[in-house]
């Protein structure tokens, strides 16, 4: 309930103060992600991929960097994936010498980003309204199912290439060790996997990411409904107008904090109000109350359909099917955090030993869940690290 009556309080404060909120305002807090790509200079373009359920998912590409414009040559594919409640605009929500999709694109490469269903640009659909419960009945399956593999197969139709490297955050890695794990004609399409704050269970997620765990899902479903979580999507149309107010720019850090994990030295309090405009972009409900069973049961499996015969309806199992990540041979690499709220260092510890083919495994003590995409660091702790791997591994297929 806190979680719920101080975000609704922060967007009553909001409300009264936006007029104050044109002082030191960055302009991509109210771009879409091709707006922030052009803004910086560099080439974009963006496409529809339709999943077999009929969810209509945009998808952004960086095809070339600065300096490599004339090169015509098929290059060499980046996916990136971003996390819960998040859109493609994290992976250029710093300026270029800090943004991953920037760096990768620099280093000649053609990068790709994603969107889940559901975020601020994901909310189309071949038939269903967006204002209807039946447009929001989804989870992170549906994401597994669906969305991952029909935006990977786009990608390597329109490319032509036969692989390419993942990278994902957070809820990005947990639909990769799931597709990758249960789909092994989608996992031989991925040539490494990079993972950063990986989440497969969340049994020891701290701070308000735990609060839908002490809910019951009929009680959750009273108070925020059985479409879109909205405080999160308030929160982030008001961000940009709101979060460099210098007062509340604090209640935006604490917020992310709050969510995330504390790591102060990491955190570019300049940018809030962009990272919380690309970070808190909404969600089902039924997606927090599959992450509310998660945490609650410990396991990473299927959305639990409430009762014996409607899970024998949907699964043709009494339960909820488990995600077996030993079944993921994908070749992976690990970063984590210690500060990180969502995926906690024991949730980490659990994981690693079921990933079968390990290549590279990094904890930063000090870094928050936030802090692989965004941190002050992270160019030097994670980005130019998964620029090594990549190189190294095209190095190995030339040879």
């Amino acid at each position: 309930m806190w979680w719920l009556l101080s975000t609704m309080c922060l967007i009553h404060v909001f409300g009264k103060i936006s007029c104050l909120s044109a002082i030191n305002m960055n302009p991509e807090s109210h771009m879409n992600v091709s707006e922030i790509i052009m803004y910086w200079g560099y080439p974009s373009e963006e496409y529809e991929v339709v999943t077999k359920d009929g969810y209509i998912l945009p998808i952004n590409r960086i095809p070339h960097g600065k300096n490599n414009t004339n090169s015509s040559a098929p290059k060499t594919v980046v996916f990136c994936q971003h996390g819960l409640f998040s859109t493609a605009g994290v992976w250029v929500s710093n300026p270029p010498d800090n943004s991953l999709a920037f760096i990768l694109a620099d280093a000649g490469y053609d990068v790709w980003m994603g969107n889940s269903r559901g975020n601020t640009w994901a909310k189309k659909h071949l038939y269903l309204d967006p204002d209807s419960k039946e447009f929001w009945a989804f989870s992170y399956d549906e994401m597994i199912k669906y969305d991952l593999p029909a935006t990977i197969n786009f990608i390597l139709k329109k490319t032509g290439q036969k692989q390419i490297y993942y990278v994902g955050h957070s809820q990005g890695t947990l639909i990769a060790l799931g597709a990758f794990a249960t789909n092994q004609q989608l996992a031989e399409k991925i040539k490494k996997s990079f993972l950063l704050a990986p989440v497969a269970t969340v049994e020891y997620i701290k701070g308000t990411g735990r609060l839908p765990s002490y809910f019951t899902p009929t009680a959750f479903k009273l108070l925020f409904g059985e479409k879109e979580f909205l405080p999160t999507a308030a929160f982030s149309k008001l961000s940009g107008y709101t979060c460099n107010v210098m007062v509340i720019n604090t209640a935006c850090a604490a917020l992310l904090g709050s969510l995330g994990g504390y790591s102060p030295g990491q955190l570019n309090k300049s940018r809030i109000d962009v990272y919380i405009t690309h970070s808190l972009a909404g969600t089902s409900v039924q997606t927090l109350l599959h992450y509310a069973q998660a945490i609650n049961k410990g396991v990473f499996q299927a959305y639990d359909r409430g009762s014996p015969a409607l899970n024998m309806l949907h699964y043709n199992q009494t339960t909820p099917p488990v995600y077996n990540v030993e079944a993921m041979k994908v070749q992976t690499a690990l970063w984590s955090g210690g500060n990180d709220f969502l995926a906690d260092p024991k949730d980490v510890a659990n994981l690693k030993p079921k990933i079968s083919n390990f290549i590279y495994d990094k904890t930063i003590p000090e870094f928050s869940h936030l802090d692989f995409i965004v941190g002050i660091n992270a160019n030097h702790e994670v980005s130019q690290e998964i620029l090594k791997l990549i190189d190294e591994c095209e190095i190995e297929i030339l040879l």
